[in-house]
């Protein structure tokens, strides 16, 4: 029997969250609305809301992969669609004076 030990590692990877920002509904706003029902999974009422809201987050905490997917969909229905990485927390507190 050997007296060699092993020592095992758990790695993390700091993989930062990304939000999905419907930035303009462009031309074809029914076909966007249906866009952002299947991105987000609302009623068909709420994504029309949203959709008129623009720009408005749409989506937070993804990876960038289902990130990216979420704008593309939105960007094949007319919208212009953006992802990005979120702010830290301490990054979206308002300075205090």
């Amino acid at each position: 029997m050997s007296d060699e030990s092993n020592e095992y590692y758990t790695l993390l990877c700091d993989d930062p969250s990304h939000e999905v920002v419907l930035v303009d509904c462009g031309p074809r706003e029914m076909d966007v609305i249906l866009a952002v029902r299947k991105v987000t999974g609302q009623s068909l009422w709420h994504s029309r809301d949203l959709a008129r809201q623009a720009p408005v987050t749409l989506l937070g905490g993804l990876s960038a992969y289902r990130a990216q997917s979420a704008v593309a969909v939105l960007q094949s229905a007319g919208a212009r669609a953006e992802w990005r990485q979120e702010p830290e927390p301490e990054e979206r507190a308002a300075p205090s004076s």
